[in-house]
Formats: C-alpha cells, structure tokens, sequence
C-alpha cells in the first residue's frame, strides 16, 4: 500500500467500480484479484455495513475519465457534487483527483482498521491490567498490535473512515487505538464476543463501549464505595486481633466485593428487584453476613464463644459458624430487597442448586401473584472461589442444566473471587483454562474479569 501518504476518499463512479468488484467477488472470489479476494473475505458484519455506507456516500456529481478517476469539486451547504463524507473529513481540498489506488488504499484502511477494532472486542481482555499481585507475564498479542494489520509508524496520523463505529465517523489510528486500550485493555477486561444472539452482544458492547469502561462516580458515590471498604477492611482487622488463630476464612484482599454487592442491590432495586437468593463459600462469609446482610455484630461475636444467635434455629446440627445461613431486608433509594443466604456445607459449590431450586421456587410464587414479572423479580447470587468455581463438577453441571425448561431461572449472577491460589495449588495446577471463569462459556454467558485493587472498577462492572 504505498501510496497512503496522501488521504483517499470514496467517491461517485469510483464508488460503483467498487461495488461492482464486490459483487464479482461475491458471485465468485476467484473472479477478483488475490488481495481484493483476500480483503473481502475478512469482512465481518460491521466492515459489510461500512463498505455498503461507503458505495452510498459517494452517489453525487463528478465523471469518471478513462483511467477510471475522479475529480472533487466541493460546493458549500451539502449541495450536489460535494465529495463523499469520507473525503471531506480526510481533509481533501478542491480539485484533488482520487485514483482508483486512492479507493483501494482507503477500502483496505477501512476493512483493517475493522479488524483491528473487533481483535480488541475479542482478545483485548487478554491485555487488560488484572494481576493485582503481578504474578502473571503480560505479553502483547499479536492479533492486538496494529502492524498484524499491515499498519506502519506512517499510519498513525492519516484520518481512516470507520462508519462510527467507536462513535467516531473518522479517526486517525492513533484515536482509534487509544479508545479501544480505554475501553478493553484498563482495568476492566470483557468476553462477549463468543454470545451468538446479535441483540445480546450489541446490549453489552454499547454499554461497554458507550462508557469506554469508565469509572467515572460522583463524589458522594466514590465516598458510599469508600465507607465499606473501611467497614469491610475494620471488621477483617478486629476478628484478628480479637480471635486470633480462630479459623474465620477472611475476606483479605477481597474487601472491593462488598460495595460491589451492594450496587447490585441498588441498581437491582431500581429496575424491580425484590428478592435475591445467595450462596456463597466460607471466604468471606462472616464479613458478607456482617456488612452485607446486615446480621447484628453482636449475634456474630456470640458464635464465636460457642453460642447461638438463635438457638432455636440451630436444632442440634452442631454447625460452625461460617457454614450457618441468615436472611434480612435491605433498602436502597426506597426500594427495599430481601435477602437469604443459604446455608452452606463443608463440600463448597454443593449449594449452588440449593440456591438455584430456592430462587425457582421462590419465582413460582412470584409468577402467581404478579404474572407479568417474568423472572425479574428474585436474582440466585452465587459467589465462588476461583480454584472451585473450576474444579468442581456441580457448577458445570449447573449450567447445563440452567437453559431448560424445568430449571431456568432467567439468569444468575456469579461472583468469582480469584485468590490466584487454590487453597494450596497454583492455578496452573489446577486447571487448563486461562480463567477460571472459563466454565460459564459453556451457556454463552457474558465475563467480566476485574481488578480487585480498584474498587471503582468492580462496582462498575457489577452495575453493568
């Protein structure tokens, strides 16, 4: 593509030689030259949209001559004989004549920069800032860097034409690279691009892309985020020092899914949300009792003697504390939502259909009194460990059976706290998979894989 130090443009007669070349390709790629071949068969669904809004785009005045090029004439107002959209913002000026070279550099451009784009909706989770610890070597990804594309150190600056994808008519590969790191590669990192419903992945690449995966809170919200995160962090501090060398699971480290929970809460509330049914591991569990369900300090502290909150509802089982269920109302902006913690047993994903059958449940009797509710109204919550949600056999078997008739929920919402370390296995001991999210491809389910050290970043991705 040597001649690219100049801007093209698409442009009448030149925009039907175009068309035309595609159609030959269409009705037989062997038809075309190899390159153009090559080109049009990378097209994806956007680059198709793109390249049929480049054929329109140039449909007013100008003549082609006998070497099939055409001249600008700009006119004022939009009037008739204005170059294309695309060569006016390529800065062209009046009287540049666009060579059939200028449409094919541009055509290629375009279709690259698409490429480009969409290798960072796919792969950008892969370069995204997600070790806290820094345990893992990052290394770029091919598919990433944009000289896979056939882009140079020439190519930063010249003005492409990207039919607004991005929000962006034009940029220039510099805009284009510096909105999809923003958006993927932060310290947010998103899989979606495997769902195959359209309407699905278009819900979650506009809300992704919209935002650029920005974090962007009010102060009253970033000091909401801050207060329980000091309040999770102060009560990991107490029980050690208070009851050290009690078995407690703590929550270290972990403290961002606090606050999390709580948007979801929130956000839920506000979109009808009354009922959320949670089962989680023992990580965590006294804190999520305390500062998320809200369970009385006291009555926590009281089982740490040996007592019982509730006598009566122990019944003789001899249970721990960090196995035993709770359930309370939280309100959020006036709506108020129940929640019930599962309890739980020694084997950990074990509750996981516990929860699932006790929301199903729960949405029946939902669905009598309130038929229009869908399944809307009660959420199963479940929060796994990294090295289980991998490792044991009843998560997956969860998910193969959450799409059919006699056990769909409408959705549940897992949360992954990865530890980086399976109780004493490392992960790449412990499972093939880059993530151990991995298992949730299986039903096509949305990933979003966060930083825990930024707190902003996970409350974030649990509004979402």
């Amino acid at each position: 593509m040597g001649q690219q130090n100049q801007a093209p443009a698409y442009y009448g007669p030149n925009a039907q030689a175009l068309a035309k070349l595609y159609a030959e390709y269409r009705a037989d790629p062997n038809a075309v030259d190899p390159e153009w071949a090559a080109a049009f068969r990378d097209l994806d669904e956007e680059a198709s949209g793109l390249l049929s809004s480049l054929l329109s785009s140039g449909s007013g005045g100008g003549s082609a001559g006998g070497n099939g090029a055409a001249a600008v004439t700009s006119k004022p107002n939009g009037g008739a004989g204005n170059p294309s959209v695309a060569a006016v913002a390529a800065g062209l000026v009046q009287g540049r004549d666009i060579t059939a070279d200028d449409i094919r550099s541009a055509t290629l451009d375009s279709i690259r920069a698409l490429m480009l784009i969409r290798a960072y909706r796919v792969r950008g989770h892969l370069e995204a800032d997600l070790d806290p610890l820094g345990l893992a070597k990052r290394e770029r990804h091919p598919e990433l860097d944009p000289a896979s594309y056939g882009f140079d150190d020439d190519d930063w600056e010249r003005p492409i034409f990207i039919n607004h994808v991005l929000g962006m008519e034009t940029a220039t590969l510099t805009q284009i690279m510096k909105t999809v790191r923003a958006t993927y590669c932060g310290k947010i990192g998103v899989e979606f691009m495997h769902i195959q419903d359209p309407d699905q992945k278009a819900w979650i690449q506009q809300r992704i892309e919209g935002e650029r995966n920005r974090t962007d809170f009010t102060p009253k919200g970033k000091q909401a985020i801050l207060d329980r995160l000091i309040a999770a962090e102060t009560f990991e501090q107490f029980l050690n020092k208070k009851y050290t060398g009690t078995k407690r699971f703590g929550l270290d480290g972990g403290e961002s899914m606090i606050p999390a929970l709580e948007q979801i809460l929130k956000r839920g509330g506000q979109m009808g949300l009354k009922e959320v049914v949670v089962g989680m591991p023992h990580r965590g569990r006294l804190n999520v009792l305390a500062n998320f369900m809200g369970k009385p300090f006291h009555a926590i502290f009281s089982e740490f003697k040996g007592g019982a909150a509730n006598p009566e509802d122990v019944g003789g089982s001899g249970d721990v504390k960090y196995h035993l269920g709770t359930s309370s109302d939280r309100e959020f902006d006036g709506n108020e939502v129940h929640l019930s913690l599962t309890a739980n047993p020694s084997h950990l994903e074990a509750v996981n259909p516990v929860v699932l059958g006790k929301a199903r449940a729960k949405q029946a009797f939902t669905l009598r009194e309130t038929p229009d509710a869908g399944r809307s109204h009660v959420l199963p919550l479940l929060l796994h460990g990294d090295a289980a949600f991998a490792g044991q056999g009843v998560v997956a078997e969860c998910f193969a059976l959450s799409g059919l008739k006699g056990y769909r929920t409408g959705g549940t919402l897992h949360f992954i706290v990865n530890n980086q370390i399976g109780f004493t296995t490392a992960p790449h001991h412990s499972r093939s998979s880059p993530y151990p999210s991995d298992v949730a491809l299986m039903v096509e389910a949305p990933i979003f894989h966060v930083n825990g050290d930024d707190p902003e970043a996970v409350v974030y991705a649990a509004k979402v």
